[in-house]
């Protein structure tokens, strides 16, 4: 039976290019990391740096109140989109491990309460838009997403609190065709963002 193939490559064969990017340690020992081709044996702040010149103007945002083990995946795919920032909102510390070390190359802030996030939506001019599923809610699939503004997602399970509520400026659903209540918040955040990705990057708008 043949094993998976090695991720990444190995050591750089031949005379070293001459690129400030290249990390020295990285051409010698080879580049394992979990990033794109492009960036093989490239700097931590030269990916960061590069990245920042293309970041879509849409923010994540989530609520950790209990912990979350979803945050790390939601941080994971906001990098796989690449999102300006994704903002933690509550405690500070979240499990990283599904992040996959993504929030190394993602910009990711605390923010201590709603009333913070709401703070710096308003100064930037960014609506807040939530996601859930809950009657009211508008369609995302029907709704057009703005470019510049910020997802929030709750917690899996109790999904937006009501404070959460209380500053959005409009909460969105995902179509659901089974049985089961909602999504799990990882995946509704994915969906999300895919959403503002074919609406802006790939110039589809919403149906109607």
């Amino acid at each position: 039976m043949v094993g998976p193939s090695e991720v990444g490559v190995g050591p750089w064969e031949g005379d070293w290019p001459e690129d400030p990017r290249l990390d020295p340690e990285l051409l010698e020992a080879g580049d394992r990391r979990n990033v794109v081709d492009r960036y093989r044996y490239w700097k931590l702040e030269a990916i960061v740096e590069d990245l920042d010149r293309q970041r879509n103007p849409f923010h994540v945002a989530i609520e950790n109140w209990q912990h979350d083990l979803n945050i790390g995946s939601v941080v994971r795919t906001a990098n796989a989109f690449l999102a300006s920032e994704v903002h933690i909102v509550g405690n500070r510390k979240w499990n990283r491990r599904g992040a996959m070390v993504t929030d190394r190359y993602q910009h990711v802030r605390h923010q201590p309460a709603l009333s913070d996030l709401a703070t710096y939506a308003a100064e930037r001019g960014l609506p807040v838009l939530g996601i859930d599923n809950l009657p009211g809610s508008v369609p995302l699939e029907t709704y057009d997403l703005p470019r510049e503004c910020i997802l929030l997602f709750g917690q899996e399970g109790p999904g937006l609190t009501d404070d959460a509520h209380q500053i959005c400026t409009s909460v969105l659903s995902i179509a659901q065709f089974g049985s089961t209540r909602s999504i799990n918040a990882s995946a509704a955040a994915a969906i999300a963002m895919h959403a503002w990705i074919r609406r802006h990057t790939f110039g589809q708008p919403s149906s109607s």
